[in-house]
């Protein structure tokens, strides 16, 4: 650790971090293609969040007169083999996927970002030994490296959460390196070095605020990427299990019914589509926004 000046003496203005989330917000709102997204997905996740108060019915309650009907004015997006009603096990559902995404997305961000200041700002044996086992993380596609956590630690939400988590830390510690890498160059970094800030005092207040940008866009898109992974795992049996409601495996179930009752896949595949779709839109112009380069306003 460098020593010096105390720390509070070291801070440049020009680095000093504000807070952009109003303007970003307002930026994001004039955009029709982002405020499109922010509501389907405030939609979603208000749906998700009152599912106990607006369900109709029981997620888990059986009705054996009533299986495999479709939808109508009692059960809007019909009823599955046992006769449960779809529609409240959609909302219900939705509780669990997006719960998913946003705590595996989470726990990649934690992660990736914590390597990738190390890897970034130390550099050498440091840099070298984090950056070869991402490069091992990264000879394996997403969901196989995913695939292989869960089959270690088990079958449950909590452990799904976790290997989607893991499998983005890759992308989470190269994108976040080289921003690094780039930040350490900038004026106000250099004469913080020169006046004998600790490093802990410059990553934390010069390099952090240079990367918030890139890591925010990354876990919003990866977000979205979370919550296909996580109900594919889902769907091949290896996160929630049946009779609890997730929409992954809604659709493991309704495959076996396409012919006689397509509502069964085709519901829960709409929620998952709604979620993954209005991330991407927000991530893209969530980019556009946070990046000088790319901003168009």
């Amino acid at each position: 650790m460098r020593t010096g000046k105390s720390d509070p003496e070291c801070l440049p203005q020009q680095a000093r971090w504000r807070w952009p989330g109003a303007p970003t917000l307002r930026r994001l709102v004039q955009h029709p293609s982002a405020a499109t997204g922010l509501l389907v997905l405030a939609l979603l996740v208000l749906a998700a969040v009152t599912a106990p108060l607006i369900s109709p019915y029981d997620p888990l309650a059986q009705n054996m007169a009533d299986f495999l009907s479709g939808p109508t004015t009692i059960h809007w997006f019909g009823t599955d083999q046992f006769g449960r009603d779809i529609f409240s096990r959609v909302l219900w559902g939705g509780r669990v996927t997006l719960q998913v995404g946003i705590i595996a997305i989470a726990i990649a961000g934690v992660v990736g970002v914590t390597l990738g200041l190390f890897a970034g700002y130390y550099g050498g044996w440091t840099d070298h030994l984090i950056m070869r086992a991402i490069d091992l993380m990264l000879a394996f596609p997403t969901m196989l490296l995913a695939l292989g956590v869960v089959a270690i630690l088990g079958s449950s939400l909590s452990n799904v959460m976790i290997a989607v988590g893991i499998a983005g830390v890759p992308q989470f510690t190269r994108v976040v390196r080289s921003a690094v890498l780039g930040a350490q160059s900038l004026p106000y970094v250099e004469a913080a070095h020169a006046v004998g800030c600790s490093d802990a005092y410059i990553i934390w207040r010069h390099i952090l605020p240079n990367v918030f940008g890139p890591a925010i866009v990354l876990a919003t898109t990866g977000c979205a990427a979370a919550i296909i992974t996580g109900a594919a795992l889902s769907f091949l049996g290896l996160g929630v299990r049946p009779p609890s409601p997730e929409w992954g495996s809604m659709l493991s179930t309704g495959r076996e019914y396409l012919r006689h009752a397509p509502w069964m896949s085709v519901f829960p595949g709409l929620a998952i589509m709604l979620a993954v779709l209005s991330i991407n839109l927000i991530g893209d112009r969530l980019r556009d926004v946070l990046d000088p380069r790319l901003r168009v306003d």
